[in-house]
């Protein structure tokens, strides 16, 4: 795959490209990583202009399936369970690394330029996370890309990449929503197991999702504004178009709560 063209050189949007375009996880991570402290510092100035890959570039391994063809990730084998975990949410953090550069490149010009700042910073706690995770699987003897995978998550980045109110929609408000009702089960089955580093790790990671569950909540409801729409029916017709499956309680209200998203919008089943 080649690095997306940039109609500004050295502008945020290019970098963001690089990091699209970079296939080894870990080196992807890193430079996302760079990336970000060198916006955050003010080391990038400009967002500037770029067209993102359709895909970004991915490793040979892990093999990606169809997700019914993946094997369910189950906590009750021992160190072959935590593994499976792992490397679960390792492929869901790189995912999710991918997918907030994209949205920067992708729609980063002509939004508000403090709306570059939060994806960027989402971005970072992404790959963190995945490096995080990498940390846990490299303890018990494993690496990601040791279990296969599936790319359902790139397939809602690919439904909604002619609107940044679609993905918006669909990936903070949905799949990483998501994470939020099932995380706190996570953690609790990890301290049962006496898996006190991955607990913690875990509980890092879930919290960092609030936030980024409330920042895709926030840009959601500015777009909505700025083009006269309201949020929630606004928010239930386009998950009801462009999310294949069903939103599935239970709902972690709490901490959705925590992230400004209302009840009213999910509690409802969506037709």
């Amino acid at each position: 795959m080649t690095v997306c063209p940039a109609r500004e050189e050295g502008g945020l949007a290019a970098s963001a490209c690089k990091v699209l375009a970079t296939a080894d996880p870990l080196a992807k991570a890193a430079l996302g990583r760079a990336v970000a402290a060198d916006w955050l510092a003010g080391r990038i100035t400009d967002i500037g202009s770029a067209a993102p890959p359709d895909r970004p570039a991915r490793p040979e391994r892990p093999s990606l399936r169809p997700p019914r063809e993946v094997p369910k990730r189950k906590l009750g084998r021992g160190v072959e369970g935590r593994v499976a975990l792992y490397h679960a949410l390792a492929h869901i953090e790189l995912n999710a690394v991918d997918l907030a550069w994209d949205i920067v490149a992708r729609f980063g010009t002509p939004l508000p330029r403090a709306f570059a700042d939060d994806w960027v910073k989402v971005a970072d706690d992404e790959a963190r996370h995945f490096q995080m995770l990498t940390g846990l699987l490299g303890s018990l003897g494993a690496a990601y890309g040791d279990l296969p995978a599936h790319d359902g998550l790139w397939e809602a980045a690919m439904e909604t990449a002619h609107d940044p109110l679609a993905r918006l929609a669909v990936v903070p408000m949905v799949l990483e929503a998501r994470g939020l009702d099932v995380t706190p089960a996570m953690i609790e089955r990890l301290e049962r197991a006496e898996d006190r580093e991955g607990a913690a790790t875990l509980r890092i990671i879930y919290e960092e999702e609030i936030a980024h569950v409330a920042a895709g909540r926030k840009w959601f409801e500015r777009l909505c504004a700025n083009r006269g729409l309201e949020p929630i029916p606004t928010w239930r017709g386009l998950v009801a178009r462009h999310f294949r499956g069903a939103l599935k309680p239970p709902f972690n209200h709490e901490a959705r709560e925590q992230a400004g998203f209302a009840a009213d919008y999910y509690q409802n089943p969506i037709a």
